[in-house]
């Protein structure tokens, strides 16, 4: 492949740039990142290059890739950045495991059966050792007969091929999954009913065993087989959960409800109940109309919600001290382009945010200012990709440092 080298200049405004932001960020050309968004409809993946000046997106050659799945419902990337999951739906119950070359494009690796049926949301430790995958029924239950769903754990071998998995029960809906950044917890977000048919959504919380993955419900939930069925009990979540996330510094994990158009945010508790959860001061907070997904910048400052029915990305500030978000809320987002699914930020510069829009069969684009967390239109946004996007992800263009953040 053919590189455009960065001069000596161009290079010296990238690192002033990357300085000024508290983030040191190396490329090998004008491509700073990749941006991949996945089709619900057929499967394919939409690959970009994300130009490091102005983050504009250019369709990588050969795009779209197939992931030879039917209709995905998510994708994720290796923390070492060099391969992504797409995590298929409905129809598939599979994951696909793709490598990232050096020029951005995918090679299909592997594929791998989920433990369950109807998967709908994955995360990775940031150890890069086990792939959560969250599914809707257990074996031996159905749309027609529905029951308790789960969570498929693979392990990650040192080539990015997937184990041999196991399965942690859960409720009966886990709809989201999230994992620590410092500490071994894992946090899923469960769109349950109480006893009365009522919604009534929960996270559950775990402790990670970092050797094997499994997951251990920590104080203040419970796991219980009655009749054959698990009952799953955690913390109150909201009517209809359906993003979840936890900060960099493990401390505060957020969930969005897309049903009372709400943001619940949690303290992580330490030493005295690890892992254990509580409601900040004053939440729910109000987002906007639909919030399906949400994620916070690498620094740990904002965080940001996916409005799928107001078209808009929400943008809050995250007090260092308490996690309550402030700011931007409502109706008063930044509009993106129609029915936003996924809502992701690249992780080499860390300000270019980039939105999966099913409606609108493209990719939004918006950079955010580092100081207040406003979000600017990119050039040319919206970018035209496949049809019915489920999910976004990005991947650095080669080595870079990571921002750290200090609790």
């Amino acid at each position: 492949m053919k590189r455009n080298k960065i001069g000596r200049a161009a290079l010296a405004t990238m690192v002033s740039l990357a300085t000024g932001l508290g983030i040191t960020a190396c490329s090998r050309d004008y491509t700073v990142a990749y941006v991949y968004a996945v089709s619900a409809q057929n499967g394919g993946v939409s690959a970009f290059n994300v130009d490091y000046q102005t983050g504009s997106l250019t369709q990588i050659a050969g795009s779209p890739f197939t992931s030879q799945l039917t209709n995905p419902v998510s994708i994720v990337t290796a923390p070492n950045g060099k391969f992504i999951y797409v995590i298929g739906g409905s129809q598939d119950n599979k994951v696909t495991e793709l490598a990232i070359g050096t020029d951005g494009k995918l090679y299909g690796q592997h594929q791998y059966n989920i433990t369950g049926s109807y998967p709908t949301a994955a995360a990775i430790d940031p150890a890069g050792a086990f792939l959560y995958v969250t599914f809707t029924y257990q074996n031996g239950f159905t749309p027609a007969s529905p029951g308790p769903g789960g969570v498929t754990i693979f392990p990650i071998n040192s080539d990015n091929s997937l184990g041999t998995p196991t399965t942690q029960n859960v409720g009966n809906n886990p709809v989201g999954v999230a994992t620590s950044a410092l500490t071994h917890f894992v946090y899923v977000v469960d769109a349950d009913t109480n006893s009365s048919g009522t919604a009534q959504g929960q996270v559950l919380g775990f402790a990670q065993n970092t050797t094997t993955g499994a997951l251990s419900p920590v104080p203040g939930t419970t796991i219980t087989t009655v009749s054959n069925k698990t009952v799953a009990t955690g913390f109150s979540a909201g009517v209809s959960p359906s993003g979840i996330v936890e900060d960099p510094t493990s401390r505060f994990v957020y969930v969005t409800d897309k049903a009372t158009n709400q943001l619940y945010g949690y303290n992580v508790i330490g030493s005295t109940s690890p892992g254990t959860l509580t409601a900040m001061v004053n939440a729910p907070f109000l987002t906007g109309f639909f919030p399906v997904n949400v994620t916070i910048d690498p620094r740990g400052k904002y965080l940001y919600t996916a409005n799928y029915g107001a078209s808009t990305v929400g943008t809050y500030v995250l007090d260092p001290a308490s996690g309550q978000p402030s700011g931007v809320a409502g109706t008063n987002g930044t509009t993106v382009a129609t029915g936003p699914t996924c809502v992701t930020i690249e992780p080499a510069l860390g300000i270019y945010l980039y939105t999966s829009n099913y409606l609108d069969n493209s990719v939004s684009g918006a950079q955010l200012d580092p100081h207040t967390g406003a979000l600017k239109a990119i050039e040319n946004t919206a970018f035209s990709a496949g049809n019915q996007l489920s999910c976004v992800a990005t991947a650095a263009n080669g080595e870079h440092s990571s921002s750290l953040v200090n609790p």
